[in-house]
């Protein structure tokens, strides 16, 4: 009997669990906390945490990367490049591009806001990191999760769980990260700027955007076509207004089943010997400087367009432009508050907001045609 019972407890996974499984539990553990008690981004940080717990269970043979699984197999959805257009398709169901049309000066915002991709992959090389693996880490900086997994998984899917841990992090913190940037960057007068209302945008116009954007983008950057070509394919089945129950499928059903899978699956390749290891802390601090340096020069850029620019606009709406949508618009709403009660900056910020999600977008396929 004693002898039956010492077999199952080695046959357990208690018996081989080791120090670095177990501060793996720990972080998933505590992402899960953020996610479920605090709120930050728990529609992806919730799934991509337990897939983390799955992935560190010793004996479980659950990691992505363990053939023949069930999440090795469902996880192909994302080292196929499936899973991020079709999160994409979602957010163009979602998205409304009125104020970047109203508005096009804001496509140089979104623009700027992707320097800080490039700044931090130069910085990831001056570490001793590859091409491949510089260019998935200088993609955080854009502050879209679903793009950075899509390069992250064509260049270094060895680098998925610490990109994904970093990109989403670091998005679940814009209101924490940005405002000490903004006040820096800026006046208290510049603050205070009260921009002119957006002129209204026709839905004739509204229709032609996603198709002129489709159409420009991908013969200028094929590689971003699968990104940008689901993101217009989903805006234009919301614009059209003549299929609601794909508008629904698209933003809620396809959009909610495909996070699910793609948050466990990318989670399931954290595990304890990818995961805990130089390369990740370096990860962490070149993603924070990404961020940071698209948020900064989103600003920098609206103050030198001021310069040139008869109606004034508000720095704020310059740190919108790294995509996080719509947190960080919001967030420029916020701090514009409270400076001057009056200022509604929340739809003018939307303009770059969702300039930036189409610049990321397209700095991901540059760096793809580069470097896949």
């Amino acid at each position: 009997m004693l002898d039956m019972i010492v077999d199952f407890f080695k046959s357990s996974g208690i018996y081989v669990l080791d120090l670095r499984s177990v501060i793996m539990l720990v972080i998933a553990c505590v992402l899960l906390y953020l996610a479920i008690k605090k709120g930050f981004e728990p529609y992806l940080l919730l799934p991509i945490a337990f897939g983390m717990l799955l992935a560190n269970l010793p004996l479980g043979q659950l990691s992505s990367y363990d053939e023949g699984g069930l999440l090795y197999y469902l996880y192909q959805g994302v080292k196929l490049g499936i899973y991020p257009p079709l999160i994409f398709l979602g957010v163009g169901a979602s998205t409304d591009f009125g104020p970047l049309i109203a508005n096009p000066k804001s496509l140089i915002l979104g623009a700027a806001a992707q320097f800080g991709i490039y700044f931090a992959f130069l910085g990831a090389l001056a570490l001793g990191f590859t091409s491949q693996e510089a260019a998935s880490i200088g993609i955080i900086g854009g502050a879209d999760g679903p793009t950075a997994l899509y390069l992250t998984a064509h260049l270094a899917d060895h680098l998925l769980g610490s990109i994904a841990i970093a990109a989403y992090s670091y998005m679940a913190l814009v209101p924490i990260i940005q405002p000490p940037i903004m006040k820096l960057l800026t006046t208290e007068e510049e603050r205070k700027i009260e921009m002119k209302s957006a002129r209204d945008v026709s839905q004739t116009e509204k229709i032609l955007f996603p198709i002129v954007v489709t159409i420009l983008v991908a013969l200028i950057v094929p590689s971003a076509a699968p990104l940008i070509g689901m993101l217009m394919l989903g805006n234009l089945i919301k614009e059209s207004g003549v299929v609601p129950n794909l508008v629904v499928a698209a933003k809620d059903t396809i959009m909610y089943i495909v996070t699910i899978l793609l948050g466990t699956t990318v989670g399931a390749t954290a595990s304890s010997d990818r995961f805990l290891t130089s390369k990740t802390l370096a990860i962490l601090a070149l993603g924070l400087l990404a961020f940071a340096l698209g948020t900064a020069f989103g600003v920098i850029f609206a103050k030198i367009m001021n310069l040139f620019s008869k109606d004034k606009i508000n720095p704020l709406i310059g740190s919108a432009g790294v995509s996080a949508v719509p947190m960080a618009a919001r967030v420029s709403q916020k701090v514009g508050q409270q400076y001057n009660p009056r200022n509604f900056l929340l739809m003018h910020a939307m303009g770059p907001n969702v300039a930036g999600v189409i610049g990321s977008a397209v700095a991901a396929g540059l760096l793809l045609n580069f470097f896949g």
